[in-house]
């Protein structure tokens, strides 16, 4: 039930009419309150459990900055806090300005004002749910953020990643080489980095080559180093990154595309930790800890011989097995409200965007093939798309199109439902503005008005 109505207005009773049929609106127990300025208005805000809503005249505002400043203003202090931009008349760009810099709705005062207030009233009950849904999700990010130290970014509370976390920590100060593997995008790198972090020293070094981005050749020398003349453009010693790593960890991400060949001169020093430069002779030796990492399947390249069984073994002295997004259940809504927060943080242009629930309902449908980082992507985009402050499945794309909810009936049937739910969410996208949600969906307005009313009438 919402609270408490806060309406700037710098003469007091400009706006008269509007604090009349808000308070005829609203129950006796909701105040309608008005505020002359900015800092008295802000002073109101504030507290997880509030129901308040904020009006402002988009070219009034409080008689010294006009209402999309006051806005930006709220939304510097408040995320969630709806703000509605009222106007003597209205017009698509007036809208279109306030829904920019923030503000949940767009009101044109004159005739009609009470049916208009009822339908601002009615959508506040929706919004409020998912403010409420939403902060609950920041709690939680909060309390993920305080563990920053232990879980390096791992976010998600599911029994499969617990369970990654607990291996982490149990194996983290055990000095020998680990295995971690998994799908693309699942972090296993940030899993090596949590082992290293876990296990001592901060100050250690980490090194991390991808084995897959350098050709035999320059693989050698990039983790051997090499002597001065080993080649024609070696014209000085250089260390490699076995010795770089020395104390430290060594990470060696995707092993699985080294050579056979190459496997055979790193498993000596795996096993004894000695090796030579190339064009050197004298033998030298590294303590570093090496972590190697493939979302191949190296038992079956072993049967296939395309990789050395005493590799193997010599790594995975521990085999952590990084989850698949579409296994670890209920992490995805975190994870996208995390991946939000943090563009937010980056881009501030981005604040105060929310995660509509049919949006989070498509992206918990889809199995993700990227994972994670597919998922990092996605959030990304989908916030730089959206013109209005809620996340919604047409600017997510088309994963409902892949969803297994829309994978029913024939073909014709299956366009015709996709087609609807389209024009239905860029209709509540735009807030009921055909104009806008005709532009959503790169449609002229005559095509959109077509679909709207055959599956209005549907």
């Amino acid at each position: 039930m919402l609270r408490q109505v806060l309406i700037v207005d710098p003469e007091g009773d400009g706006m008269a009419d509007l604090v009349e049929v808000m308070r005829r609106a609203l129950p006796d127990s909701s105040e309608v309150l008005v505020v002359r300025e900015t800092r008295e208005l802000l002073r109101h805000l504030g507290g997880q459990d509030d129901r308040r809503l904020v009006i402002v005249h988009g070219e009034l505002g409080d008689g010294e900055i006009d209402g999309l400043e006051v806005v930006r203003r709220v939304r510097r202090d408040d995320r969630y806090v709806p703000v509605v931009v009222t106007a003597d008349r209205g017009d698509v760009g007036s809208a279109d300005r306030a829904i920019a810099v923030g503000a949940t709705d767009f009101l044109v005062r004159g005739g009609r004002l009470p049916d208009r207030v009822n339908t601002v009233l009615n959508k506040l009950r929706g919004l409020f749910a998912m403010i409420d849904r939403n902060r609950a999700l920041d709690e939680q990010n909060a309390q993920l953020r305080l563990d920053v130290q232990a879980r390096f970014q791992l976010v998600g509370r599911s029994p499969q990643l617990q369970a990654v976390l607990e291996q982490v920590q149990r194996v983290a100060k055990v000095p020998r080489p680990l295995l971690i593997v998994g799908e693309r995008g699942t972090g296993k790198e940030l899993v090596a980095r949590a082992i290293h972090y876990s296990a001592g020293d901060s100050q250690r070094p980490i090194v991390t080559v991808n084995c897959a981005a350098f050709p035999e050749a320059l693989l050698e020398s990039e983790l051997f180093g090499h002597e001065r003349g080993a080649f024609t453009s070696a014209d000085a010693t250089r260390a490699g990154k076995f010795e770089i790593a020395d104390g430290g960890t060594l990470f060696l991400d995707e092993i699985g595309n080294m050579a056979l060949s190459f496997q055979r001169k790193i498993l000596r020093v795996v096993e004894y930790g000695a090796f030579t430069r190339v064009g050197g002779h004298e033998e030298l030796r590294s303590g570093a800890r090496i972590i190697a990492a493939t979302n191949r399947d190296l038992k079956a390249m072993i049967r296939e011989g395309a990789f050395l069984n005493d590799l193997y073994d010599r790594l995975a002295f521990e085999l952590i097995h990084v989850p698949p997004l579409r296994e670890r259940e209920g992490d995805i809504e975190m994870l996208a409200m995390h991946f939000l927060n943090q563009f937010a943080m980056e881009i501030p242009a981005f604040r105060g965007k929310l995660l509509s629930r049919r949006a989070v309902e498509v992206l918990e449908a889809y199995p993700f093939p990227g994972n994670v980082r597919e998922l990092k992507n996605i959030i990304e985009r989908a916030a730089y798309r959206d013109t209005t402050n809620e996340i919604t499945p047409v600017d997510i794309g088309m994963l409902e199109a892949m969803s297994p909810a829309a994978m029913t009936g024939s073909f014709t049937e299956q366009i015709e439902a996709l087609s609807r739910r389209l024009i239905e969410d860029a209709m509540k996208a735009a807030e009921g503005n055909k104009a806008q949600a005709a532009r959503l969906l790169g449609l002229s307005y005559h095509q959109f008005r077509y679909y709207h009313a055959k599956y209005s009438a549907a």
